[in-house]
């Protein structure tokens, strides 16, 4: 069984543009929920729409993997749900170990969808001594003090944090140091890493912000010009929270 301890992403080599590869996942979405309901082929505007972008990009986006689908037919569902797939390394299997079983952590021990997407949780990792061997989503939790251990031993090369903002740089230094190059980060700090490692970072709180700006935009929309109120400050979306095209990116996609 491959491990992708050895594995490194093909759209590197071949020139794919990091904001082609963000949108690769919600083709991936889209083309997938087509295949369960035995769709055999789909336009491009169709396949837009489902994944929410303009058809004029994802034919872009689909010139990079070689695929531009038939005139008058549109794409091969099933095969562009295998080329997709490929291209994410998503034909084989990724160990991941998830650090930080909190209530975050334990939530994402349980999400259903790791397996059906080329992930197998292979540790579950705390440095609360009263939570070693405790089962979450039916596997045993494991200590801190065996970190590098289980990476080793179970090839990992993705990791994912979900501790506290204070022990997270620790926690990544470890995973680094065992070999971990690629991070998820759902801690509310921003984690330095060397040359090589890739982290990609979630946090609820800013798109809860990004979307509360939104809500006074409309707030004051509607409400009438001269009526004395000074309008609230408001937060700004810096360039570290922009996606590869310079839109905010969304939180995942499920």
């Amino acid at each position: 069984m491959a491990t992708g301890r050895t594995h490194r992403p093909a759209t590197r080599s071949r020139g794919i543009p990091e904001a082609t590869v963000a949108r690769l996942p919600l083709y991936l979405r889209a083309l997938t929920a087509l295949s369960e309901r035995s769709v055999p082929t789909v336009s491009s505007e169709e396949l837009a729409a489902a994944a929410g972008v303009n058809s004029a990009k994802l034919r872009k986006d689909f010139s990079y993997l070689g695929s531009y689908g038939t005139r008058g037919v549109g794409y091969d569902v099933e095969y562009l749900v295998y080329q997709i797939s490929r291209e994410l390394g998503l034909t084989q299997d990724w160990p991941v170990v998830i650090v930080g079983i909190g209530n975050l952590g334990a939530a994402l021990a349980n999400y259903g969808g790791f397996a059906s997407r080329g992930f197998r949780v292979a540790a579950l990792i705390d440095a609360d001594p009263a939570m070693a061997g405790k089962p979450v989503a039916g596997i045993p939790v494991r200590h801190t003090d065996d970190l590098e251990k289980i990476i080793k031993d179970n090839g990992v090369s993705i990791g994912v944090i979900a501790t506290p903002a204070g022990a997270a740089q620790q926690v990544c230094d470890r995973l680094v140091a065992a070999g971990v190059t690629s991070i998820l980060n759902f801690a509310p700090t921003v984690l330095t890493v060397p040359d090589g490692v890739d982290v990609r970072k979630v946090d609820l709180s800013i798109e809860l912000q990004i979307l509360a700006f939104h809500e006074q935009r409309k707030a004051g929309e509607e409400t009438p010009a001269g009526d004395g109120a000074l309008p609230a400050a408001t937060p700004r979306a810096t360039s570290a929270d922009q996606g590869p095209d310079g839109d905010v990116p969304a939180v995942m996609p499920a």
